[in-house]
């Protein structure tokens, strides 16, 4: 099989645990080869994610690197025979790739936490509101471009929707309430949605007002992924440039600490869902 030209972020996020596993263990590519019966050349295929991995060869390379952690092997194992095309696939050509690795990695979430200042979490926009978004940014995007986005972030919202959802823990900052994308009407209809939302058993939404004064983190939006295990959660940053994703223990031990942060300074979720409605009542 011909390797993979645009691995997704999940298939190269599997490469390069193994690789560093291997690292870790000071095995060479040759040495993995030869557990697997496979050419040199394959091995770096298969850590970059251009090249699928069996769950059994998962098992095979974590046991011979001396892995105790079998928690992590049995995670990685997972991702490793989940072959499913999700729906986000349907989008792909269309829509810049780290778009879909978004709707991916949320898909399969066990929690996410997410702390915003100006934006509000694309999970919990109305149409109307992603839409004055879409059409705010630089460079001008087309009307059938502006459409096909609002069209998936409407799509990601099915996460929420499934069965056995994903918990999802939301702070907003007063600011990003007060944004009226889209002219007060939508702005309202917006307020009204996070009520509803927020009443959901799997959405817990808090609220920091102006007067709660300074924190860290306060001047970024940070969405924080749970995995199944803590060694595979990530945190997704939003810029001007598109989302980057960040995965190393240093970096995902200081988002934990700007979320808990943000916590100790927002309201409860009686007080935040009061405050949310005072807001709309004013528009």
């Amino acid at each position: 099989m011909a390797p993979r030209s645009a691995p997704t972020a999940r298939q190269r996020r599997l490469g390069l645990e193994l690789r560093k596993m291997r690292v870790a263990a000071g095995m060479t590519t040759e040495y993995a080869a030869g557990l697997l019966g496979v050419p040199r050349t394959n091995v770096p295929n298969m850590e970059s994610g251009r090249s699928g991995i069996s769950p059994e060869r998962v098992r095979t390379l974590a046991d011979n690197y001396g892995c105790a952690d079998q928690d992590l092997v049995h995670a990685l194992a997972a991702m490793a025979a989940d072959r499913d095309k999700g729906w986000w696939e349907s989008y792909r050509g269309q829509l810049p790739e780290a778009l879909l690795d978004i709707a991916e990695m949320e898909w399969h979430a066990e929690r996410v936490r997410i702390a915003v200042s100006v934006h509000l979490p694309g999970l919990l926009q109305t149409k109307e509101h992603a839409r004055a978004v879409f059409e705010a940014v630089i460079p001008a995007l087309p009307p059938e471009e502006v459409e096909v986005r609002v069209s998936q972030r409407m799509d990601r919202q099915q996460v929420l929707d499934r069965p056995a959802p994903p918990e999802l823990d939301v702070i907003i900052h007063e600011a990003a309430l007060r944004m009226e994308f889209g002219g007060s009407k939508v702005a309202r209809r917006q307020l009204e949605h996070l009520l509803r939302m927020s009443e959901r058993d799997a959405v817990t939404l808090r609220v920091i007002p102006f007067k709660a004064g300074g924190f860290p983190g306060a001047g970024q939006s940070v969405v924080y992924v749970e995995a199944p295990v803590p060694q595979l959660d990530t945190v997704e940053l939003d810029s001007t440039h598109g989302p980057e994703f960040i995965d190393s223990e240093a970096q995902l031990s200081k988002y934990r600490a700007v979320l808990a942060a943000a916590e100790s300074v927002a309201l409860a979720r009686t007080a935040s869902r009061d405050f949310i409605r005072t807001l709309a009542t004013e528009l």
